[in-house]
């Protein structure tokens, strides 16, 4: 009987990791306790990912507000800090914020609106449209955005951001000075010295900043790039990509991760003779339609993967060939006319017709935003996805 199952995704259990643990071992023995336990065979071009969570608990990636805190004062010193764009969450900032306020002096505030990087909104843009304001232009008080919009909760979380981040901050006695613009050069009438917290424009910013006087640019990157007195760090990323561990902690995005996908495909190889591709991921990326989150606040989708997974589907397109190329056949001549066409497709299929509508995104990003979907964020134990059947296409 031919297939009738394409791509199986399954969300694989495992033991609670702790610093020291064994991530390669510990991925393995999971792979190999569900294929027994649940009857599936593992083959070539099989797919084990990760989520980044667990390999930095593994690592003991941590670090704490006081860490934060001292290399803050070491890059800025006494200086007004302007503290620019930084995505609306609890989860992803407020615990690095409590750490650069924790070392400032004072603190000036700067938010993009009516959204953040990803999409948390401040306020919905039609009000911004009732309000005569165009947030390309108009840079706005604290004041005058409350005259303008009130007191708005987080469609999703239920929180008022301004006041939240605001609290945060004068818990250490920092002044802090809240305004709302979406112009980089907007905080140099502030101060020259500027964290900027953006995550996938932040070159951009910073090259804004510098070529226009900014004297002390940083941006998250650059905070716990090395251990600060015994603390986890990431030399790539930095700050970028931590998540909240507890009030005083965050922990910090992977490192050196590409020994750690390489050494578990290797083991994976020797127990089943089979050559299964592994990446580590992080957040998906895709976009909620309610929320309007576009969900990718890691700096990346992927830190590591192995060399299988790099590139981007090759893929025909089905309904166009039956609508277009084949649209005078039926049943069995149809379905041997495709599967011909897919056997012989070229190699690479940009600018074809027959392909357009098929995703051109990186395999790793499409891969990712499959397992973040499948782990989740919650309760669900599960994060090590093992995904079967998806390079297999209508021929296999």
């Amino acid at each position: 009987m031919d297939r009738v199952v394409g791509t199986v995704v399954r969300g694989l259990r495992c033991p609670i990791i702790n610093q020291g643990d064994s991530i390669e071992q510990i991925v393995v023995d999971s792979v190999l306790k569900a294929s027994e336990a649940e009857g599936f065979t593992i083959n070539d071009r099989d797919i084990v990912t990760i989520t980044e969570s667990i390999v930095a608990r593994a690592q003991g990636n941590y670090a704490t507000i006081d860490h934060i805190a001292e290399d803050v004062r070491s890059k800025f010193g006494d200086d007004t800090i302007g503290v620019i764009f930084p995505i609306l969450s609890r989860n992803r900032f407020s615990i690095c914020l409590r750490g650069i306020a924790k070392g400032a002096k004072k603190i000036v505030l700067m938010l993009s609106y009516p959204s953040d990087e990803v999409g948390n909104h401040l306020v919905d843009i039609d009000r911004l449209d009732e309000k005569g304001i165009n947030p390309w232009t108009d840079v706005l008080t604290e004041k005058e955005f409350r005259e303008h919009f009130g007191y708005n909760k987080h469609t999703f979380t239920g929180v008022d951001y301004i006041d939240y981040y605001k609290s945060l901050v004068e818990e250490f006695g920092v002044e802090c000075e809240v305004i709302f613009s979406n112009n980089a050069k907007t905080i140099l009438n502030y101060t020259k010295s500027v964290l900027t917290c953006d995550i996938h424009t932040r070159f951009r910013t910073k090259r804004i900043l510098k070529a226009n006087g900014g004297e002390k640019i940083y941006s998250l990157d650059n905070i716990l790039v090395d251990p600060i007195s015994g603390s986890g760090y990431n030399e790539e990323y930095g700050l970028l990509g931590s998540n909240k561990a507890t009030d005083e902690s965050i922990k910090l995005f992977p490192r050196n991760c590409q020994p750690i996908v390489d050494q578990i495909q290797q083991m994976l190889n020797e127990k089943t003779g089979k050559n299964v591709e592994v990446m580590v991921y992080g957040d998906g990326a895709f976009k909620d339609p309610v929320g309007k989150i576009w969900e990718l606040a890691d700096p990346v989708v992927s830190p590591a993967y192995t060399a299988g997974l790099d590139g981007t589907p090759n893929e025909i397109k089905l309904k166009y060939l039956a609508d277009n190329n084949f649209a005078d056949l039926r049943g069995e001549e149809l379905k041997q006319a495709i599967s011909q066409y897919i056997a012989n497709k070229d190699s690479d299929l940009v600018g074809s017709m027959e392909s357009q509508g098929t995703t051109p995104r990186r395999l790793t990003d499409l891969i990712g935003s499959l397992s973040d979907l499948t782990s989740g964020s919650g309760d669900k134990g599960t994060p090590i996805v093992f995904i079967q059947g998806y390079f297999d296409n209508y021929t296999k």
